[in-house]
């Protein structure tokens, strides 16, 4: 199924009850007075972030979600039913404008958070609610407020905290195979992954971290060449960018360094914000070099880079080097959680 991303749907909030006109009508009570009960408030619309669901396919289907309308008042002081509010179910990581005027509305991050995307109408008052010492026979009513309606532009991206980058076929789904239990197709020809997948890479029983593998990039994929653009907002939210290479591409006809640089060069034209994340170089496919040049070879693609942050060298399909990797990205994480609580303590 091909990854849906981004979607526009209509919400419609109930509106709200009529409040009701009515007089108390009795055998021997010839001045029962007024007995018109309130209408009912309109239903709301909520989005609720759920796990079972990782694509926005389903709005292609169904793209109006109405809410129940809250019913009139009645007589004998009855109050109108009010109407249910309706929970439309969104992946995690669903961010919600107004599509009418581009305003946020909001962005659903964990599992379970509700988002108020449609307020219900107010009920209306009958006219027992406008009885007073010089008006005993009141005919006031007032009618229920109309609920919201929105035209709403959905846009998911994936929550996790490693992003792999690299072209297509640098190993990006045999990486997480080898540190995950997720199992994204892997084959030699390009574009293998269509969609993005995550997987958990758990270190130890308490210490654990969301790994995403997006679709590789080819040079144009900031102007939505290949699988473009719609798959670099994935990274956004990651805090650790992990740069898969190839250090055989084509079968030893490539160049790794120049591969790099493409793949570098779409993503500083893409977003600066996501270009300045910490990024680690991974050269993989190693165990394919011969022993006697391997060391060479690495280092002429890292020279070639001019690469000054961390580098590692690894075989994913034969997990030589993967294990330590992880590691060290575990430590990175909670240093960066470290940061972030002395951070949250000074401003406190």
């Amino acid at each position: 199924m091909k990854f849906v991303d981004e979607a526009t749907i209509k919400v419609e909030a109930g509106n709200g009850g009529n409040g009701c006109l009515s007089f108390r009508r009795e055998k021997y009570i010839p001045k029962g007075g007024p007995d018109g009960g309130d209408g009912g408030d309109g239903g709301n619309v909520y989005f609720v972030a759920d796990t079972g669901l990782n694509t926005l396919a389903d709005f292609r289907f169904k793209r109006v979600f109405r809410a129940e309308h809250g019913q009139k008042g009645m007589g004998s002081k009855c109050t109108g039913k009010s109407g249910e509010d309706l929970y439309v179910r969104v992946p995690i990581g669903t961010i919600a404008y107004d599509a009418d005027t581009e305003e946020l509305i909001g962005d659903l991050v964990k599992a379970g958070q509700t988002l108020l995307v449609a307020k219900g109408g107010f009920h209306g008052l009958g006219n027992t609610r406008f009885k007073s010492s010089t008006n005993r026979t009141p005919r006031r009513t007032t009618d229920g407020t109309p609920g919201e309606i929105r035209n709403l532009f959905l846009e998911l991206k994936v929550l996790a905290d490693v992003g792999l980058l690299g072209l297509p076929n640098a190993g990006k789904s045999t990486l997480i195979r080898a540190v995950s239990a997720a199992h994204p197709k892997v084959a030699d020809y390009p574009f293998t992954t269509l969609i993005p997948n995550l997987g958990v890479v758990r270190v130890d029983d308490d210490k654990s971290f969301v790994i995403a593998d997006i679709p590789g990039l080819i040079e144009g994929a900031a102007e939505g060449a290949g699988l473009g653009v719609q798959f670099l907002k994935h990274l956004a939210r990651t805090r650790l960018l992990l740069h898969l290479i190839d250090v055989l591409p084509d079968g030893g006809a490539g160049d790794p360094v120049t591969d790099a640089q493409t793949v570098v060069n779409e993503l500083k034209k893409y977003n600066d914000e996501l270009y300045a994340k910490d990024r680690w170089l991974v050269l993989n496919k190693i165990d394919l070099l011969p022993a006697e040049s391997r060391q060479q070879t690495c280092d002429q693609i890292v020279q070639g880079l001019h690469w000054q942050g961390p580098v590692y060298f690894i075989s994913a399909v034969a997990k030589q080097g993967t294990q330590a990797l992880m590691y060290d990205i575990m430590d990175h994480m909670q240093s960066l959680d470290g940061l972030n609580e002395s951070d949250n303590s000074q401003t406190e």
